[in-house]
């Protein structure tokens, strides 16, 4: 193991070669930490064809859904959290639950999923909302999340303080038609959460173990909750990073863990599908963002999808490369978060993959 500039830096150059990378792609990615050009990164682990072929860990400052940790060197055994990489995770629970009928077909009317809501159902617009507007964030409601998470206006933030945090969802005003416009939303995946543990009467880290983690070998994890109690399927997950990317293998394996089906290929091949345009130039699935990247070796951009969360978390996947990666940063709340985990991806992963 290597060290440069707080980044520790794994030796997989043979696994890298083997499996088609340039054996100085570690390097480089050193290179670009020591430049200044990629600051912030916790770690960074890829894989091709399940085995690693680069994995770095750093030392800096980390926080758990906005407290404090103070100095934190990060390894492999290191529970760091995903925030709204948190959201793909739950499109995977949503898709096996759909699987063993614990949830309703996505065509469902959200309100006759809650109860107690009747007043809201007089409105003809919110009556059509459905599970899929959720899982695609298309309500067409208002919500803000461009303010920072310390923000009480951050309308994640105003739902957690929320006497009801569901009523506060779904009576927000409309800003377009159901299905019409991507409104990027905790909200929505908040609701989706509920939707899950009612339908399989769990609550979420007890269904994730259960029917995900536990199949993947998955045995440490944290997952927030609000003061009331309820865990945050938007932002609150935590794991490790070598954990995480066992769920990016089992997805690139449209949902194949060692043999056995995890989650329905079906369920893969939708959530994974492009479905509406972003406010960001990409384009959204079922909880999963999906672009595209410039692959040299294979001749041009080639579709990616991820999982996107505050500070510079990514869970990047590549199914025609068939790779893999996570990065771990702590940029929190800070607008230009994304650079650095897109370059790493892009000019240090993709760019260094020489061969087939």
């Amino acid at each position: 193991m290597e060290s440069t500039n707080g980044l520790s830096l794994s030796s997989h150059v043979f696994a890298a070669e083997r499996r088609g990378f340039d054996p100085a792609m570690g390097h480089k990615l050193c290179a670009g930490v020591e430049a200044g050009l990629l600051p912030h990164l916790h770690a960074v682990l890829a894989e091709r064809g399940g085995e690693t072929v680069l994995e770095s860990y750093g030392t800096g400052p980390d926080e758990t859904w906005g407290k404090p940790l103070g100095e934190v060197s990060f390894g492999a055994e290191t529970l760091h959290d995903l925030r709204s990489v948190s959201k793909s995770i739950v499109s995977l629970l949503y898709g096996i639950a759909l699987e063993r009928g614990e949830v309703p077909r996505l065509d469902t009317p959200i309100l006759e999923l809650f109860p107690g809501y009747e007043d809201l159902a007089t409105d003809p617009k919110r009556k059509s909302l459905t599970v899929e507007h959720a899982l695609t964030m298309t309500l067409g409601m208002e919500w803000d999340e461009t303010r920072p998470y310390t923000d009480p206006l951050n309308s994640e933030i105003a739902m957690e303080q929320a006497a009801d945090r569901y009523r506060y969802i779904l009576e927000r005003p409309f800003v377009a038609d159901p299905g019409t416009r991507w409104i990027y939303s905790g909200g929505a995946t908040a609701l989706v959460g509920a939707i899950l543990q009612r339908g399989t009467g769990k609550k979420l880290p007890e269904f994730a173990r259960e029917v995900l983690f536990a199949p993947l070998g998955i045995t440490r994890f944290e997952w927030a909750a609000g003061e009331d109690g309820t865990h945050s399927p938007a932002s609150g997950l935590r794991l490790t990073a070598p954990d995480l990317l066992k769920i990016g293998r089992l997805v690139l394996n449209n949902g194949i863990c060692e043999g056995h089906r995890v989650v329905p290929e079906a369920w893969i091949t939708a959530s994974l599908r492009p479905v509406i345009a972003t406010s960001e130039g990409l384009y959204y699935g079922y909880f999963w963002f999906c672009g595209e990247a410039p692959v040299p070796m294979l001749g041009g951009p080639v579709p990616w999808v991820a999982g996107f969360g505050n500070g510079g978390q990514r869970l990047w996947l590549c199914p025609e490369a068939d790779v893999a990666a996570v990065i771990f940063s702590g940029n929190y709340n800070v607008w230009d978060a994304w650079v650095a985990p897109t370059r790493v991806w892009s000019e240090i992963i993709l760019a260094n993959l020489r061969a087939a």
